[in-house]
């Protein structure tokens, strides 16, 4: 079963985004921040992480760029609300393979973490 780290400040969405993936067959967990989500990444493997931008204590592109450092092969997507081309660029800068805005369709992110893990799609 493929593992995924959901990085979320918002409960809620934290608490959408693993369902989503828990009922589509995934083992998923949650962190609030980039801290937690440094901790845990490092501490235990995941086969991908959903991230957002802004969060307190630790920012994802800081997370995702001091990630990169130790784990260069696991992918990440940037799901966020900030949809400027420039912060598009910062994300992939720090390393993230795909950059999503929010909200999303939940079948078109299962779609994109499909690609990412190279599952081909039931569909």
């Amino acid at each position: 079963m493929r593992k995924i780290l959901v990085v979320d400040d918002s409960p809620v969405v934290r608490s959408f985004h693993i369902n989503i993936l828990k009922t589509s067959g995934y083992k998923a967990d949650g962190a609030e921040d980039g801290v937690e989500a440094l901790e845990k990444s490092l501490s235990s493997p995941y086969d991908l992480i959903l991230c957002d931008i802004n969060m307190p204590n630790m920012d994802g592109l800081t997370f995702i760029r001091k990630y990169r450092e130790e784990e260069e092969h696991t992918p990440i997507i940037i799901l966020t609300t900030q949809e400027e081309v420039a912060n598009m660029q910062k994300g992939f800068a720090a390393g993230a393979n795909l950059y999503i805005t929010k909200p999303v369709a939940p079948r078109n992110l299962l779609l994109h973490i499909q690609l990412l893990l190279g599952i081909e799609s039931t569909e």
